[in-house]
């Protein structure tokens, strides 16, 4: 009982009812003019036409999500749209929208009036005060058991009220609602937010993470070199890396305040020099070959290609030391080829490489549709990366 109850006691159930009333407030000043079927007719056809403009659907739309939704709970429909028609059967949903809102907005305005009259008239004849002037209930006599039947049309009144609101709700969505065009960009739209996520999130794994190990790194060979020339190579060198860090996420942190803002200033192969001037500083000993035109690989696979670089240098850093470490960097048949291995200074634990540098490394290569190996080779720890760049 108390769940049947409980539509009576929301307020979007009454705002649904007003939205459907609504809807025969300016068709209804017809009848001040004339009396007439054909009033109505010229109402229904003005409100055909109004569905054609694409404007109209905004408006709806938007009335509709004020009205029909539970803000609570929904404020933001997905299923409501509130952008203009662009094609022909969005303009055709629009059209019979109205229309339906216009029939159902005479139904059920008329039942709202006339059941709570109908109650009135059977508790008056009930009590023995005769018929109402042009009332529903013509019979004379006291009839005491109409009394018993007065509660019933208020009870359906009621039933109308939740029923219709329910059903011009399940109305709005299906014909108001996104059609198969819209529904795909959103989803493209949201596909390309979430990718746009875990790129910053790899991008700040990749560049803080090598900060902060460089920074480790240099502190501790810093304090256990007790020697004040090293020292201080050593905090220029942590001031340069930090200072790169915080450029990377000003930058980053600039997209996520500015949704709409493309990413720009991205470091490429180009700044590979940084990376390994960064390493040696750090106390790698790095030696570094580039073979090919590295200048022309394409933006997005040079971009993936320098956070994959700094992502193996700082694996080296954080797990190897001060190790010898072989960079090759190669631009050749089409294919970018990053190759950099290093020394194994103590026996591979089990689990290795699943970490989620390395497993970030393969998903960019992956995603630029090419393959990446990361594991021991010959002694070594190698990371191999193969990406296309045509």
């Amino acid at each position: 009982m108390v769940r049947m109850l409980r539509p009576l006691t929301r307020a979007v159930t009454y705002k649904r009812w007003l939205h459907i009333v609504v809807a025969i407030v300016w068709p209804s000043l017809w009848l001040f003019i004339e009396e007439a079927w054909w009033t109505q007719i010229t109402a229904a056809v003005l409100l055909g036409l109004a569905g054609l403009v694409p404007i109209t659907r905004v408006v709806e739309g938007f009335q509709a999500r004020l009205l029909l939704t539970d803000h609570r709970q929904d404020g933001e429909s997905a299923e409501i749209v509130t952008t203009p028609s662009v094609t022909w059967a969005d303009r055709g949903r629009t059209v019979v929208w109205l229309q339906a809102r216009l029939i159902l907005g005479w139904t059920v305005a008329h039942l709202s009036l006339q059941l709570p009259l109908l109650a009135i008239d059977l508790l008056s004849t009930g009590l023995g005060h005769g018929p109402v002037a042009d009332g529903f209930v013509t019979v004379e006599g006291n009839h005491w058991w109409h009394v018993v039947l007065a509660p019933v049309p208020l009870v359906l009144s009621l039933v109308v009220v939740v029923w219709s609101g329910n059903f011009v709700t399940a109305l709005a969505e299906r014909l108001l609602g996104p059609s198969a065009a819209e529904r795909m960009a959103a989803l493209e739209e949201r596909t390309d937010q979430l990718l746009e996520r875990t790129r910053i999130a790899r991008e700040l794994h990749d560049s803080i993470g090598h900060a902060l190990t460089v920074a480790v790194v240099q502190a501790g060979a810093a304090r256990a070199a007790g020697d004040a020339e090293f020292t201080d190579r050593a905090l220029s060198a942590i001031e340069e890396t930090g200072r790169a860090a915080l450029e990377d996420l000003e930058r980053v942190l600039g997209v996520l305040r500015e949704s709409g803002k493309p990413v720009s200033g991205r470091p490429t192969l180009a700044d590979a020099d940084r990376l390994l001037e960064s390493a040696r500083a750090s106390g790698a000993k790095v030696d570094a070959e580039v073979t090919g035109p590295v200048d022309t690989v394409p933006g997005p696979v040079s971009r993936e290609g320098y956070r994959i670089l700094q992502e193996a240098l700082t694996n080296v850093l954080r797990h190897a030391g001060e190790v010898p470490a072989d960079v090759r960097i190669k631009v050749a048949e089409g294919t970018l080829v990053l190759s950099i291995r290093n020394a194994l200074t103590a026996p591979i634990p089990p689990g290795s490489g699943r970490g989620s540098g390395l497993r970030g490394i393969r998903e960019r290569a992956a995603l630029l549709g090419g393959r990446a190996r990361t594991g021991p080779h010959e002694g070594d720890w190698q990371v191999h990366v193969e990406l296309p760049v045509s």
